[in-house]
Parts: C-alpha cells; sequence; structure tokens
C-alpha cells in the first residue's frame, strides 16, 4: 500500500495521542480509587471519631450532673444527667452500628459495659444520702468508673485515628501510582516528539533539501535531477514530476533545432 506523507504524519500523531489517551485514562482510574478511598476514610473513622468526642462530652456532662447531685441540686441533677445520657446513647449506637476495624467491636463492648457500671452509680439515690458531700466516695467510686468509661472511649478514638492515619499513608502512594501514568505520559511525549522531529527532518526537510539543492545546481546537459529519494510519497511524486518536466522541456528543444 502506498504511503503518502500526510498519511505518515497522520499516524505518527495519532499514535502520539493513543499513548496520551491510555495514560489519561490509567491517571483517571488511579484517582477515582483513590477519591473512593478517601470518601470511605471520612464516612467511616471520622463518623467514629466524631460520635467518640460527643460521647466524651456527654461524660463531662454527666460528672457535672454527679458534682450537682453531691451538692443537693436534685432537680438541676436529674436533668443534666438524662439529657447527658440520651446524648452518650446517641453516639454510641451509631459508633456500633458503624464497626469497620478489625476488632473495634471489642473496643465498642468494652465501652458499653464501662458506662453500664458507671450509669449504675448515679442513678443510685445520692441527695439526702450518705453519698451527699461525700467527697471520698465521689472520687474512689463514681468519678474512677467514669474515668474508666472515658479511657474506653479514648481507646476508640486512638483505633481509628490510627486506621486514618494508616489509610493516609496508603492514599499518599496511591497518589504517587496515580501521578506516574502521567509522568511516563510527559516521558513518551517528549521521546516520541524527538523521534517524530527526526522523521519529520529525514523523510520531509532532508528530501526537500535535495530537491533545492538539485534544482539548484541542474546544468543543462543533465537530463534529470541528481538527487537521492527513495521514499514512495509526494516529495518523490515532486521530484518525477520536475524530472518529467526537464524531459519535455528537452525534448522540445532538441525537437526545435
Amino acid at each position: 500500500m502506498k504511503k503518502t506523507l500526510k498519511l505518515k504524519i497522520y499516524l505518527s500523531f495519532l499514535l502520539l495521542i493513543a499513548m496520551l489517551a491510555v495514560a489519561g485514562v490509567v491517571s483517571i482510574y488511579e484517582f477515582r480509587k483513590l477519591s473512593d478511598n478517601l470518601q470511605s476514610l471520612i464516612e467511616d473513622n471520622y463518623k467514629t471519631i466524631k460520635e467518640s468526642k460527643n460521647m466524651m462530652e456527654a461524660l463531662e456532662r454527666e460528672d457535672s450532673g454527679v458534682l450537682l447531685l453531691m451538692v443537693g441540686e436534685w432537680e438541676h441533677g436529674r436533668q443534666i444527667l438524662d439529657s447527658a445520657d440520651n446524648s452518650f446513647k446517641k453516639a454510641f449506637d451509631i459508633v456500633k452500628n458503624n464497626i469497620t476495624e478489625a476488632g473495634e467491636d471489642k473496643f465498642v463492648v468494652n465501652i458499653r459495659n464501662k458506662y453500664e457500671a458507671y450509669k449504675k452509680e448515679w442513678l443510685l439515690p445520692v441527695v439526702g444520702t450518705k453519698k451527699q458531700n461525700d467527697i471520698v466516695w465521689y472520687k474512689t467510686n463514681i468519678h474512677q468508673k467514669f474515668l474508666y468509661t472515658k479511657e474506653a472511649v479514648n481507646d476508640l478514638m486512638i483505633l481509628n485515628e490510627e486506621s486514618m492515619h494508616d489509610t493516609a499513608s496508603k492514599i499518599k502512594d496511591k497518589a504517587h501510582r496515580a501521578i506516574m501514568p502521567g509522568i511516563i505520559s510527559i516521558i513518551a511525549a517528549l521521546i516520541f516528539s524527538l523521534m517524530l522531529s527526526f522523521f519529520i527532518t529525514k523523510y520531509f526537510v532532508q528530501p526537500i533539501e535535495q530537491l533545492v539543492e538539485a534544482v539548484k545546481y541542474y546544468q543543462p546537459n543533465q537530463r534529470l535531477l541528481s538527487t537521492n529519494i527513495n521514499s514512495n510519497d509526494e516529495i518523490k511524486q515532486l521530484e518525477q514530476s520536475i524530472n518529467n518536466l526537464l524531459v519535455r522541456l528537452i525534448n522540445e528543444k532538441n525537437a526545435k533545432q
């Protein structure tokens, strides 16, 4: 099949476009996976961390409610305790239904057990009993269970924070891999551009230069241009057309003589 110069150049640029298109598709695919991992990180680990903080805040409010009971503020203390208890249970239910890490269920069970033991203490009457104003009882009993519960919640939060850190490291590595196709495509495009430049010079510029030199130094006693064009494209056709023209001119000149 005859390969014209136009077809050669077209195929060269088509190959370059195909290389860039493949690199672009691979990069898009990698970044889509990166986006999915990031979304999963936000929706899972961050949700648990957020609700763990809500449980921490609820526990702090409950501790304030217990202190109000200690000084005889029964109604105000109970209002705070009931409100904080509802907030804690709401956050805990979200965490319980959002278990994504290995062994996370054990942390959740530990929180539940510690909180039930803590809640059992402040549900018992305080106002009007020996416990009222008994700081020793508060410190050695109920406050200690309060600290145990906070520690259990904090352990769960640390687990998810560490998981976020590990996931972030993995995402960073995946980001590097997602960038690599782009880098490779740029390098490949540069190399191919150099090859294309060489191709254009060899098969387009040099043959034209040969034609220019041949026409420039053409002698009347020559029947054909002195060139070394071995291609089978438009430039070769141009050389043949010039030679045919020279032959006709020489034949006409000889016929007149």
